[in-house]
């Protein structure tokens, strides 16, 4: 029998691997082992953070929003203003109502008067 000589492709696909964990540190980045099973771990640390990152945001929103009405009005709260925006059929995200509290407070003031009676 000829002796079969193994191709390129098994480096390839190796060099390929190697080349997205290249800024690792350590055998991470080295050891062809460790280098798939940390490429798996960042592909599931990613999309695990990319739903953290919308519930750190929200919360961010929520966060700056109530302190801009609880500044303004004393008994007032965040989620009285958006019970009452969303009766009076007013659809602002909470990323824009957030926008508003922090460059115009005064408007924001002026919307939660408006709505809350």
């Amino acid at each position: 029998m000829t002796r079969i000589k193994r191709g390129y492709i098994a480096r390839k696909r190796r060099t390929k691997i190697r080349l997205f964990t290249s800024s690792f540190r350590g055998a991470h980045s080295r050891l062809t082992r460790t280098i798939a099973q940390q490429r798996i771990k960042a592909f599931v640390s990613a999309h695990r953070d990319r739903n953290r990152k919308k519930r750190d945001f929200r919360g961010l929103w929520i966060g700056r929003i109530n302190a801009v009405i609880g500044e303004k009005k004393k008994n007032d709260s965040y989620r009285n203003l958006m019970y009452n925006m969303y009766k009076r059929q007013l659809l602002l995200n909470r990323k824009i109502v957030a926008q508003i509290a922090i460059l115009k407070g005064y408007c924001l003031f002026m919307i939660a008067n408006e709505i809350i009676k």
